[in-house]
């Protein structure tokens, strides 16, 4: 039997395939709100076969958002439009997982086809916060450094979200550790450069993320996976490595994290990337063995035989496709006539 068919149990909730979909921000929500684009763009997905739809960015206040056209979930009219989302993916066939975020630094930006620079004043921009006020490179808002009361309203506000999640009926919560949001730049000493308890050294720098992810813990039920998307490595000297990942993922097993979905960079601008090369595999490898937790990975995988190879060789345990959904939402169906939905029997695949 196709692993990648195979079914996965992660805590309490069973996948019936080892396909999920990304989290890809779409930039096409009004006030946070999902709307028709969101129902078609997922439902098509869950169609398409994946075990796991989940959805993109999702602030967790309105200053936590990368732009105007992110997803949120800080008030009760997203929470309901998410409900009808889940509810809508859950009658397709897939499980439903959210991932919520802070952009800290990132945010206030032009969606991407608009440049995805700072926003000016007159578009509606807002302050930002971070670790340090070290603005991304490429034209970023400059941020201010957090204070301690800062941090603590922000971990409420990722249980709280958590809280609305479990109201909407998502079956996974993720967090996002990285690609150079807020969590992420705490983690980096390349955007983290506090003197105080939440910098300097690993366990400073990594106490804000683990804080925020043992507070969403407490609120969900236990059976529910919680998982984490974290940047393995910044790619760049004198950043996070793979090895402080390994390190991380034993404390995120602790804390009750049940897998962790490794992708890399986001902090320093990108490198090139190989065209497909799964190239987070190695390091989904390493923290999957040494770090003792489930791992998916993402990143370069475009065919099944390559993606089989991934999971028969004990790199990850889910693959999490990007680009290759974005493309064709059928992916997960083609040469699987026994996943094709009857009334699709008639194409194909």
């Amino acid at each position: 039997m196709s692993i990648l068919l195979s079914p996965l149990s992660v805590n309490g909730l069973t996948l019936s395939n080892r396909m999920a979909l990304s989290p890809m921000c779409q930039y096409k929500a009004v006030d946070g709100l999902a709307g028709a684009w969101h129902q078609a763009h997922y439902g098509a997905r869950a169609i398409g076969g994946v075990g796991l739809v989940m959805l993109e960015s999702t602030a967790i206040t309105a200053e936590g958002r990368i732009t105007h056209g992110c997803l949120g979930l800080w008030n009760d009219a997203q929470e309901q439009a998410l409900r009808a989302l889940v509810a809508n993916g859950h009658d397709l066939g897939a499980a439903m997982g959210i991932q919520l975020n802070h952009a800290g630094r990132k945010g206030s930006a032009q969606v991407p086809w608009h440049g995805g620079k700072a926003l000016g004043i007159n578009d509606g921009a807002w302050p930002v916060p971070a670790p340090s006020a070290l603005a991304q490179d490429g034209g970023m808002s400059q941020p201010t450094a957090m204070s301690r009361d800062d941090i603590e309203r922000t971990v409420a506000a990722y249980a709280a979200a958590a809280q609305r999640a479990v109201r909407a009926g998502f079956d996974v919560v993720e967090l996002h550790l990285a690609h150079g949001y807020l969590l992420h730049q705490f983690l980096s000493p390349l955007s983290n450069q506090r003197d105080d308890e939440f910098g300097g050294d690993f366990d400073g720098r990594t106490r804000f993320p683990l804080q925020a992810l043992q507070a969403v813990r407490a609120v969900l039920p236990a059976a529910m996976p919680l998982f984490v998307r974290l940047s393995c490595t910044d790619g760049v000297p004198g950043g996070w490595t793979v090895d402080e990942s390994v390190k991380l993922a034993r404390l995120l097993r602790a804390a009750g994290v049940d897998l962790i979905d490794c992708t890399s960079g986001g902090i320093a601008p990108p490198q090139p990337r190989p065209a497909g090369v799964a190239f987070n595999a190695d390091a989904a490898q390493r923290v999957r063995s040494e770090g003792d937790i489930a791992t998916g990975t993402v990143g370069g995988i475009t065919d099944a035989a390559q993606a089989e190879q991934i999971l028969a060789t004990g790199q990850a345990d889910l693959l999490l496709l990007g680009r290759a959904l974005l493309s064709d939402p059928f992916w997960p169906l083609r040469g699987r006539r026994e996943l094709v939905p009857s009334p699709y029997l008639r194409a194909q695949f």
